[in-house]
């Protein structure tokens, strides 16, 4: 057979392949939109003493401190601690578009954890997605971006997690429809999205803008929510950074876009909000305040500050062109604010920064997709408590007392007053979102369903 013929085969094979995660993607997509979320966990006294207790002198103890520090900065223990479980015993649900997918068990156990693994096995765990069975892992597992992580990290890595205490337990088979539950197809989408490589520094970049980019686009793994993904679930690197919708939450531009980014943030301001959850500008809550409580909270300054300035070199985003709402969807969202939300807000929306976020010029609430603002409206948020501000903030739910429409119109009106500008807010953005929080109608409506007694 001439290699005219064999590069044709191939590349049909590779077209069917694609049809066929299209068709499968689209099928799974729609089955998982209704899919049980599992809750996001909340720190205890018990896995921060894991993270920041004293390591004792030793032969190790350099090695140790070192490899409990990196995978603090990966943030390992947000996604393989489930709730009520033991810290990095695994069984947490990632949701994702395909299904629930089970994080695994990294204590030392020999028999359930990693216990057995050698630094080999991790390392390519870590930086190839194949497990110590030769298993490919899926990328909910963000090997997509650890793939930067050096040798001598990984390995440190290893050595404390090997310290952390044995907890015989497996983790749920995963969930997810046919075929994706298949783990032989990861190895085509490897081969179409996936280019492992180490970070190379930039030599003409400054040793901290250097450590800056390995933190943000290794360990950190920051793409791995903020950046869009395509269809299967992989990332738009042409669209670095620049948002991403992330289990009902908006994981919002971290571009240099004045308007949805960081571009009205200084290297100040970041370092603040990754130190303590909150700045002048934004609190952080849902999945970013776990990021907080349990990893950026625990650096150092001079880590948090090269991330910073690296994160303040990225170009801006296109800003796109939003329509003008509707007068009287404003009129209605103005005299819902002041009912609901002045109080903590303010009139003017300046609020009081630190406690409750001022709304002008805030990036959340002028994302291009409003499911981060349309959350906290109608289930709430809090803030984690860290070091720093050990006492955490609470916004309440409004979900008992907006219906959709009345939710669309104050979010629609958040996002436009005060000098905002973004698309307004459909009522069907709001009931899909209160039906996949699977949250109660409000109570006045739920009256009027009431049978008369």
């Amino acid at each position: 057979m001439s290699a005219g013929r064999v590069a044709r085969r191939s590349l049909a094979v590779i077209g069917i392949l694609i049809v066929l995660l299209i068709i499968v993607v689209a099928g799974t997509w729609i089955w998982a939109m209704d899919y049980p979320r599992e809750a996001t966990i909340e720190p205890t006294p018990a896995t921060l003493s894991i993270l920041a207790g004293p390591i004792p002198d030793g032969p190790q103890a350099a090695l140790l401190r070192r490899g409990r520090y990196l995978a603090v900065a990966g943030d390992c223990v947000s996604c393989h601690t489930r709730k009520g479980g033991a810290p990095f015993a695994g069984g947490l649900g990632l949701g994702t578009p395909f299904g629930l997918i089970y994080s695994p068990n990294i204590t030392s156990d020999a028999d359930t954890g990693i216990g057995n693994w050698t630094p080999d096995q991790f390392y390519r765990a870590l930086t190839h997605g194949v497990d110590d069975e030769g298993h490919h892992l899926y990328p909910a597992f963000p090997y997509p971006w650890f793939t930067r992580v050096s040798r001598a990290d990984s390995d440190a890595i290893l050595a404390w997690l090997k310290t952390v205490p044995a907890v015989h337990y497996t983790a749920p088979g995963n969930r997810l429809p046919f075929p994706a539950d298949i783990r032989l197809s990861l190895a085509a989408w490897n081969g179409m999205f996936f280019r492992p490589g180490r970070f190379i520094a930039d030599p003409n970049r400054s040793p901290e803008w250097n450590r800056g980019a390995y933190f943000v686009n290794g360990l950190g793994h920051c793409g791995a929510c903020h950046t869009p993904l395509n269809l299967v679930g992989a990332a738009e690197r042409n669209r670095f950074l620049q948002g991403s919708n992330l289990n009902q939450w908006v994981a919002p531009d971290l571009t240099g876009n004045a308007r949805t980014g960081l571009g009205r943030w200084s290297v100040d301001d970041i370092v603040e909000y990754l130190r303590t959850g909150r700045n002048a500008h934004a609190n952080a809550s849902g999945p970013m305040a776990e990021v907080v409580a349990y990893s950026t909270s625990l650096l150092t300054d001079s880590d948090l500050r090269a991330a910073a300035i690296y994160l303040k070199s990225l170009p801006a985003s296109a800003d796109t062109a939003a329509a003008a709402p509707d007068a009287a969807a404003m009129r209605r969202g103005a005299a819902i604010f002041s009912d609901a939300c002045a109080s903590c807000h303010l009139a003017d929306g300046s609020g009081q920064p630190r406690l409750f976020p001022p709304l002008p010029g805030s990036a959340v609430a002028q994302q291009k997709d409003p499911a981060g603002l349309i959350h906290l409206i109608l289930a709430g948020g809090r803030t984690a408590p860290t070091p720093t501000r050990p006492a955490p903030l609470a916004m309440p739910s409004f979900a008992w007392k907006l219906d959709d429409q009345e939710t669309a119109d104050v979010a629609t009106y958040v996002r436009n007053a005060w000098g905002n500008r973004a698309a307004p807010v459909p009522e069907s953005a709001a009931a899909h979102m209160r039906k996949a929080l699977r949250l109660a109608a409000p109570l006045a409506i739920e009256r009027n369903r009431a049978p008369n007694r």
